[in-house]
Order: C-alpha cells, then structure tokens, then sequence
C-alpha cells in the first residue's frame, strides 16, 4: 500500500505543470518553472491497482512592458497573468509482478480558468484589454505506458510519453483560452535515490517538449528542456520538508511569421522553493499531502511569477 501511494503522488506531476491559453507563444508554455516534479519521481511500485489523484495550482505571474508578446493572432507589449488549474488523474498500476520492470498507465482531466490583462496596439493606438475564460476544460492529456525499473532498494528510474491534446476552447482573437491549439509530446525521464533508510529523498526529473504547429496563428513553438529537482527530509511523525529547483530552457526558436519579427522569441527560467510534505497511513489507505512554494528567476522571454503547488492524494 505504501508503495502504491508513492506512486501516486509520482503521476501528479504530469497532472499539475499547464498553462491555460499560453505556449512559448504566449510565454509560458505547457509547463511552470518548478512544478514539473513531486515526490518518488523514479518510482513505479510493483503492486497492482487504480489511484485517484487530484491537484492544484495557482499562478501570477508578468512579463514587462518592454518586451513584444505572441499571443493568438495579436503581439501584445508585455502582460499580466493569473490562471487556477485542478486536475483529476486516473492511473492505474498493471500486474507485472516481480522483478525490475513495472508499468503503469494514466489519463489526465484538467479544468481552470485564466485572466489575462495586456496592452495591444491597434494601428497608431495602444490601450489595455483584459481577456477572461471561466472554469471550463482544458486540454486533457494521458501517458499509454510509463515503465519503471528498480535497479535495486534504494535506486528507481521511470521512462514515459506524456500526450497533451488540443481538445480545450480556443479562440486565436482572445488574450485568454483554455487550450494551446497543440499537441505536445514530451519524452520524460525521472530518477530517485532514497538515502538515510529510506527517510532522505532525492528525485529528478528531465524532459523535452516538442509541440505541433498552431494551425490558427501558423506559430510552430520550438522544443523545450526541462529539469526538475527535490530533495526531501521525512520525519516518524509524518512530516516531511525540502526543498525544489526548476531549469526551462528553449532548445530552439519559435518559427512564424510573428516569431520571424521576435527573433524567435527563445526564453528560459530558472525557480527555487520550500516544499512541505505529510502523509498518514490506515488499515486499507493512506492520505498524502504536498505543497510547494517557487520563486522564479533569471527569467528571459517568458512570464516571471511565483507558482503554488498543492496535492492530495488518498490510496484504498
């Protein structure tokens, strides 16, 4: 039962790090600095069964007014955003049994709602325009297969496919929507050493974003690295703390003719925050709660705020 909880709150991570309506065209992307890793990022156990997983997000963040913006079919001068995002994850462990291979399978339903505050040039004149899209679907997404191999007790590493569809509401004239209007395919490595008997956690996770061409805007984002990174201290009475780091670099420039005018508009971020964990077993269950704080920094071309990350994860 443990080890089933583990990986729950591994998967939560392919379920929390979106961005509603903002891609590297846009400033954002598919994915928040810091975000993209929670705890046992390396581990998928070898029992069998269904997990239910549920998390939240919550972002504000800026890019200033000195710098041009892609967003749908307008180029915006700088911009303020705050999106609210909960995913319900489904993710179930097949029967493998024993041995240094198992598998698991997860299906992904996000729904959020953003704001997105811009000045936009029309013609000679600049105003401001505040775009809104209400709690709604967002672009679901789902992993067929994620193997995990356990190189022994204390060293596991999981490999993945995590595919975002396109199926949420866009409107390429709105500074707001719930869906990039890509696909995005993103080959995914993770990594965790447990240390100090098992008390003493160090999990890393890497990955690349490759994104179809928005088909609206004729804006093909380029690929994108990210790296991710927790250590994380467990105590007997539940608690547990550390701390967490985000990489995002842009390994390309983004192609178009509005990217062609933002020479490319290639961005990168680095985050830095505490992470506080409790977990609490029962006969037949356990509860397991994370929560997150970053700080972004050393932030070029893309939007800078300070990200919170809160999930819940129950097992039966």
């Amino acid at each position: 039962m443990k080890q089933r909880t583990l990986l729950a709150s591994t998967l939560v991570l392919a379920a929390l790090p979106l961005a509603p309506a903002l891609a590297t065209e846009g400033a954002l992307g598919r994915t928040i600095t810091g975000t993209n890793i929670t705890q046992f990022a390396g581990v998928v156990p070898p029992e069998p069964g269904f997990n239910l997983l549920v998390g939240y997000v919550h972002y504000s963040g800026d890019i200033g007014a000195e710098r041009q913006v892609p967003i749908g079919n307008q180029v915006t001068l700088g911009l303020d955003a705050t999106f609210d995002l909960v995913s319900f994850a489904g993710v179930y462990v097949w029967d493998t049994g024993p041995g240094h291979w198992n598998f698991a399978s997860m299906f992904t339903l996000p729904v959020a709602q953003v704001e997105v505050d811009a000045n936009v040039s029309i013609g000679n004149l600049t105003g401001t325009r505040t775009d809104k899209a209400d709690w709604d679907l967002f672009d679901p997404f789902f992993a067929p297969i994620i193997a995990g191999y356990h190189f022994d007790q204390t060293r596991h590493m999981t490999l993945a496919l995590y595919i975002y569809s396109d199926w949420g509401s866009y409107d390429p004239n709105s500074l707001a929507n719930l869906s990039l209007n890509t696909w995005t395919y993103s080959p995914t490595i993770g990594y965790t050493q447990l240390m100090q008997k098992g008390t003493l956690e160090f999990s890393t996770l890497a990955a690349v974003d490759f994104y179809t061409e928005n088909d609206a805007t004729d804006y093909q984002n380029g690929a994108v690295f990210r790296l991710d990174t927790l250590l994380i201290k467990r105590f007997p009475s539940g608690w547990g703390v550390g701390g967490a780091g985000g990489w995002i670099q842009q390994l390309e420039k983004d192609e178009g003719p509005t990217a062609d005018r933002l020479d490319g508009f290639k961005g990168h971020a680095l985050a830095l925050g505490p992470i506080v964990t409790y977990s609490r077993k029962w006969d037949g269950g356990s509860v397991e709660f994370a929560a997150r704080w970053m700080a972004e920094f050393d932030v070029k071309r893309r939007i800078e705020g300070d990200p919170l990350m809160v999930t819940a994860t129950v097992t039966f």
